[in-house]
């Protein structure tokens, strides 16, 4: 096998963020090329040294796991810094919103019994998530060399977003309509907020899914 179709199949067969992918692919490629240089330069033929230097650096079957892994390590840690730095912007964003634009006092008197408690649930989801998301980057950044199954990490991350997401629009929703006139924002803030909540939700699913899909590519590195 050639240079270009042994790495050509190696891109195939990985799968994760295209950024670490292409370095790793363009490493190996590097790599193979030096090798097959040096044996040109002591004698063989250009086809030759190739084919001796891929079967030197062995098949893909067994380089690929290696490769997988670290580009489960690179979709856990986009994902984990997205979601540590995401939910708290979230949070605070319309924290802060509510308290420019609070809702009258005879509303919040006559709120029903399970809104306190539905706010407080919400509360601590999105903290949870966004601690969660940056104990998974810590395990992947510098706990790398702890962590046996990035893997299992990444997926679960994925996971957690995914469960999280339908809950926390569900308990949005059902904070925003569940009092009489609670929603105190005018126009232009609400469109805003709103836009830049879909915007961060959008980036938490695309993230989750390409983990999961990360997480599925070479069974043989968990």
């Amino acid at each position: 096998m050639r240079i270009d179709d042994y790495v050509a199949e190696l891109s195939r067969t990985l799968a994760g963020p295209s950024g670490p992918k292409r370095d790793l692919v363009v490493e190996a490629r590097d790599s193979l090329t030096d090798t097959a240089d040096a044996l040109e330069a002591g004698g063989l033929d250009r086809a030759e040294a190739e084919r001796l230097a891929v079967a030197e650096f062995g098949p893909v079957a067994e380089i690929a796991p290696a490769y997988q892994g670290e580009l489960t390590r690179a979709a856990g840690r986009r994902l984990g810094m997205l979601l540590f730095v995401g939910v708290p912007v979230t949070v605070l964003m319309w924290s802060m919103l509510w308290r420019l634009y609070p809702a009258p006092d005879e509303v919040w008197l006559h709120q029903p019994a399970w809104y306190g408690a539905a706010s407080r649930l919400l509360d601590v989801m999105q903290v949870s998530v966004g601690l969660y998301g940056g104990l998974v980057l810590l395990a992947l950044g510098r706990g790398a060399r702890w962590i046996r199954r990035p893997r299992l990490l990444t997926r679960s991350l994925a996971l957690a977003v995914w469960i999280s997401l339908p809950l926390t629009g569900g308990l949005s929703l059902l904070l925003a309509y569940g009092l009489d006139q609670p929603n105190t924002l005018t126009a232009l803030p609400a469109l805003l907020a709103n836009l830049v909540t879909a915007a961060l939700w959008g980036l938490q699913v695309y993230g989750a899914s390409r983990c999961l899909r990360v997480t599925r590519a070479v069974p043989a590195c968990r």
